[in-house]
């Protein structure tokens, strides 16, 4: 099956190391010694662009006509693929106009410059970019270079495969792969399963950005309506054409992560080896530790060699706070509680006893009125989810309606660092949490498009270098007027989210 593949990696691993390199494949022994397996690290962070796009960009470059190359070449990417492109133009002397979506990282935008191709911002993600560049080449007669739905493309990222198996001291059990338009899982899949079919290919996608994982099940490629942008490497509405007739015959599985293990990995793949993942470089690690999780000791008695593809490290520092407050709920070591308490002497003092001698992360306090305050407290946790359910069990069980916030995204995006508290006088209150790709003015245009027919009763912003602004807002909506302003949500063009009834709300803000 695809033996056609096979011929075109081979001429692959000819080409891609004139600019390339052999990356390792790097134990990772507190991971492994975590989840009870040998983990490898396949650490393509080591790339001169510090990711494996190179690979694939390079491979089809150098395959193009006189006349194809004379014509100047021209792509589009969320910035990755984009400095592979440059790189690999810079290597055969050709012009080069790259097209970045708005919301790309700065640190893969000034790369690309540096490598002196010519940059032209545009759209919102990936796929408006990519529409424009796909214009832009019939107009101007460039050569499109696609990220990942080209033969030739998936033969250069297949290389990475053939260094794994040249590289693993034995044989590798499962090797976990991230996945954004799937050229990456499709070029390792082809490779692998033509040498040993018992070795299984594990996809992983962010779980706001499912498009290989909802095309398999569909059973044919899906378009999503939404996706997020945190994982932007990997943010693709649709995965492509050929890596997906690859992937539905050789893919085993593809797993989902989210936001907060995605972000545990990142500090997990830091500690074995000092080097910093994008996000999107992070998702085979999270899909690995998701996937030893959900299997039972009893299903997989024997330790495995389980590799994760280290995508890439082209992450903007800033980030890192953001990904650094979510990584210890990621990894379950950290737990979020709200509570309200008997506005009584004594009664403060109690519930911090209760929580015992567990490290406070986080601990607000809130008067309400007469009779009852409120408790928002992060407590570092050892054992993990057990842990936190005894505590939960224990604090319910001294007649405390504690509540696990741990996984609200309304509470760990804003509720903990809002102060304040109710507001009586905000009547008819609606509470909306908003998401919207970040760039420089998007907060300006964000309320320029709001109505002024609505009172706005409660407004917290946050973005720590994200993809992405965060906004949480109460709005004053009289109950004859909220089909009107439901409509105008509608309109508005943002992700949004009703969050009226969400505990941390109730508990802390009405």
């Amino acid at each position: 099956m695809f033996e056609e593949y096979q011929s075109l990696i081979q001429a692959a691993r000819e080409r891609v190391y004139a600019v390339a390199r052999r990356t390792e494949l790097h134990p990772a022994p507190l991971v492994g010694e975590r989840t009870g397996h040998r983990v490898f690290l396949k650490r393509e962070d080591q790339q001169p662009v510090f990711s494996y796009k190179l690979r694939g960009a390079y491979n089809l470059i150098r395959s193009l006509s006189a006349e194809e190359k004379s014509a100047g070449v021209i792509a589009a990417s969320a910035g990755n693929h984009a400095q592979g492109v440059a790189l690999a133009a810079q290597k055969e002397g050709l012009p080069a106009l790259i097209v970045l979506p708005k919301s790309t990282p700065e640190i893969k935008v000034a790369a690309v410059r540096r490598l002196r191709a010519e940059v032209l911002m545009h759209g919102s993600n990936y796929d408006e970019a990519c529409e424009h560049a796909e214009k832009l080449a019939g107009e101007r007669g460039l050569t499109l270079i696609p990220p990942y739905d080209h033969p030739l493309v998936i033969a250069g990222q297949a290389t990475v495969g053939v260094e794994i198996l040249e590289q693993h001291p034995a044989t590798p059990d499962v090797i976990f792969v991230p996945v954004g338009g799937g050229g990456l899982i499709a070029g390792i899949a082809v490779y692998i399963k033509a040498q040993n079919p018992g070795i299984r290919i594990i996809g992983v996608e962010p779980d706001e950005a499912p498009s290989l994982h909802h095309a398999l099940r569909a059973g044919e490629r899906v378009c999503l309506d939404q996706i997020g942008l945190f994982a932007d490497g990997a943010a693709v509405r649709q995965v492509g054409k050929e890596p997906f007739r690859i992937a539905r015959e050789l893919v085993d599985e593809v797993l989902l992560v989210n936001i907060d293990e995605i972000c545990a990995a990142v500090k997990d793949i830091f500690e074995d080896t000092r080097a910093i993942p994008e996000p999107a470089g992070a998702l085979a690690l999270a899909g690995l530790k998701q996937f030893v999780q959900s299997r039972s000791p009893d299903r997989d008695p024997a330790p495995q060699d389980l590799v994760a593809i280290f995508s890439g490290s082209n992450v903007n520092f800033d980030r890192l706070r953001h990904i650094a407050e979510l990584s210890a709920l990621g990894a379950q070591r950290e737990a979020l509680i709200g509570s309200p308490l008997p506005e009584r002497p004594g009664s403060f003092r109690r519930f911090c006893h209760l929580l015992g001698p567990r490290l406070i992360t986080e601990f607000n306090y809130r008067y309400a009125d007469h009779d009852t305050a409120h408790v928002f407290a992060g407590v570092q946790l050892r054992r993990g989810e057990e842990e936190k359910e005894t505590l939960l069990q224990s604090l319910r069980d001294h007649g405390y309606e504690a509540v696990d916030l741990s996984h609200n995204e309304l509470a760990k995006v804003h509720i903990r660092y809002m102060i304040g508290g109710p507001a009586p006088q905000a009547q008819h209150e609606l509470l909306y949490r908003f998401v919207f790709p970040e760039r420089p003015g998007a907060l300006l245009r964000f309320l320029n498009g709001l109505e002024q027919r609505w009172n706005i009763s409660l407004f917290h912003y946050r973005n720590h270098g994200s993809a992405y602004g965060r906004v949480l807002m109460g709005i004053q909506v009289p109950p004859a007027e909220r089909e009107d302003f439901r409509t105008f949500l509608d309109q508005l063009g943002y992700q949004y989210w009703a969050e009226f009834d969400n505990p941390a709300y109730q508990m802390f803000l009405t």
